[in-house]
């Protein structure tokens, strides 16, 4: 076992661990960290604990300091000087004509380094732009293409729910996400609704997949034939997952009447538990209906939804 204390150095960034050594550490304490990129200013983001050693990466890298006033004093001269950095490096790229977007600028706490991160939709030859850059800010430059999930979990936001967004406030790591979540989840499936501001899947979809997952296990599907506990044979109308209720429809005396059972109540016949990568001829049928069952959609709006989940994949 090893002692280790997590260290981050960015809102919504990835921490990372390192050896407290015999400083007094607690959650919110600024400190002082070698890092690959150099000299570095983080905050610690819990408390001292102990976790095994191959959950290490090795070597793991002491805490060099406890930060002091001047270095917090320096830290806040660099934030600045990355605002006017923005500016310049925004011009400079208008001038060279380059179909980039800035996205952030991140100085190295000892000023030896400067980060651009942008986003393109290609390759770009920035060569000549970093030359400039160089000339101006006399360091050394770096410039850092990311993706569109990358650049919203700098940037910010608030969400469709009226909070900030996960990924810019707490996650350290983006999350697999598919269309298969939000139709477990009996979701619109409008490319609108369950897009983030990134324009991808939204990540809080993965959140209670699992449990819809094994709800609907228990379920019959949309269309299938179950028997109520009087006997009849009745066509499965809709499902609600939380409530585990079904509501079918039944032929009485040449009339159709909706009923809704609890699941316990019927006999049917069980889905495939475990969720493998194996689908039945029924599975795939149910599953290109599944999005005229929620919804009807436009064309266009199936071939965004085809879009969102070929860019998530």
């Amino acid at each position: 076992m090893k002692k280790i204390v997590s260290v981050r150095f960015r809102s919504g960034g990835k921490p990372y661990y390192f050896d407290p050594l015999n400083f007094e550490l607690k959650r919110g304490s600024h400190v002082i960290v070698e890092t690959v990129r150099g000299i570095e200013y983080g905050t610690v983001v819990g408390e001292i604990r102990e976790v095994e050693d191959e959950k290490i990466q090795q070597p793991l890298k002491p805490i060099m300091r406890v930060a002091t006033p001047k270095d917090d004093e320096q830290d806040a001269q660099n934030r600045e000087k990355e605002k006017s950095a923005i500016s310049v490096a925004k011009e400079t790229i208008r001038k060279h004509e380059l179909d980039m977007k800035l996205i952030d600028v991140e100085y190295t706490f000892d000023r030896n380094k400067i980060v651009f991160y942008f986003t393109a939709d290609g390759r770009v030859d920035f060569r000549e732009l970093v030359k400039d850059l160089a000339g101006v800010f006399h360091t050394r430059i770096e410039l850092r293409q990311i993706g569109v999930r990358d650049a919203t979990k700098m940037l910010g936001g608030l969400g469709s729910c009226g909070r900030e967004l996960c990924c810019h406030a707490y996650m350290a790591d983006f999350v697999p996400v598919s269309i298969k979540m939000a139709k477990e989840q009996n979701l619109s499936l409008n490319p609108g609704k369950i897009s983030g501001m990134c324009g991808r899947l939204m990540c809080c979809l993965q959140y209670e997949s699992d449990t819809y997952s094994w709800l609907n296990r228990k379920l019959p599907r949309v269309g299938d034939d179950v028997t109520t506990p009087y006997g009849n044979v009745a066509k499965v109308q809709s499902v609600d997952v939380l409530r585990q209720r079904v509501r079918v429809i039944v032929d009485v005396n040449d009339e159709k009447e909706i009923e809704e059972y609890a699941v316990e109540e019927l006999k049917f016949t069980k889905r495939q538990g475990g969720g493998g990568n194996k689908k039945d001829k029924n599975d795939r049928k149910n599953d290109r209906n599944d999005r005229g069952n929620q919804e009807k959609l436009s064309k266009e709006e199936l071939r965004e939804l085809a879009e969102l989940e070929k860019k998530d994949n």
